[in-house]
């Protein structure tokens, strides 16, 4: 079975990803308008029609934006728990979805998914993380959570792909003039965000596990920069000899490259730390 896995853009404006297993088209939130999501999937040769479904984390606009119009428009599944999916109909009161609703916690089949929820720490209703087992491997994801317990790194012990937010540097977040400090103390809370020493901390913990890529997501453009993410995590990585783990940003702004489950995939070609 054919697996691919493509990030279609990633940060504090917009969130969404596309998983392909099979026949079963999935996004993973759609947090770009309907017209940047069209586009992005066209960018790769495919188009909203085809989905099976769109799974949603929570109901923040950088993980929604465009659902709405994509429901009034196709007649695709939407997953979310009920907390979730009554937040979304408080936001989209005129557009008629088609909810298939899960409990946090609850693990259901999706075509040739298999999808594993898990709650995580965030100012939303009722915010989750996803495992996605496919026959290629195992995709995690975890985004918007201000600290990571046990449990939650008991489930992404499994994933062999993980979308791992590093939202901000702390020093650039004290810094920062734009945001005041109430601000700045939701972000630095347990339910707030994962800096990226944070997600350095995270990735330490799964150096034993069969992890083979890390996606650092969720960045901020205001407090953090692509380099210092990388930095942090690729070089706490590297300080462990965990070569075998490739650390890639996503980007806001275009697509990631498509990769293909189950298959070896090369080092970074700038030569940073795996």
């Amino acid at each position: 079975m054919s697996v691919q896995f493509t990030i279609l853009g990633s940060g504090s404006s917009g969130n969404c990803a596309y998983l392909e297993a099979g026949e079963t088209r999935l996004l993973i939130d759609a947090g770009f308008s309907a017209r940047q999501i069209r586009e992005r999937l066209a960018s790769i040769g495919r188009a909203p029609e085809g989905l099976t479904g769109i799974l949603v984390t929570h109901e923040h606009g950088d993980h929604i934006q465009g659902l709405g119009t994509l429901c009034a428009q196709l007649e695709v599944p939407v997953y979310a728990n009920r907390f979730t999916r009554e937040a979304i109909e408080k936001d989209f009161p005129k557009t008629r979805f088609q909810f298939r609703v899960f409990e946090t916690g609850a693990d259901f089949a999706l075509g040739e998914v298999h999808v594993q929820t898990f709650s995580v720490p965030h100012d939303a209703m009722d915010p989750v993380g996803f495992i996605l087992e496919t026959a290629g491997g195992n995709l995690g994801f975890l985004t918007d959570l201000g600290h990571v317990t046990k449990l939650i790194l008991e489930r992404v012990r499994r994933a062999h792909v993980l979308v791992l937010e590093a939202n901000y540097d702390l020093k650039l977040l004290q810094d920062d003039t734009k945001r005041p400090w109430g601000t700045k103390q939701r972000i630095l809370s347990r339910h707030g965000h994962l800096s990226n020493d944070a997600a350095a901390d995270v990735a330490a913990e799964l150096v034993a596990t069969e992890l083979g890529r890390i996606y650092l997501g969720h960045l901020s453009r205001d407090t953090n920069r692509p380099e210092l993410a990388l930095k942090s995590v690729g070089g706490r990585l590297a300080k462990l000899g965990a070569t075998q783990i490739t650390v890639e940003n996503t980007s806001q702004d275009q697509p990631g490259k498509t990769i293909l489950l189950g298959r070896p995939t090369p080092p970074p070609a700038d030569g940073l730390p795996a």
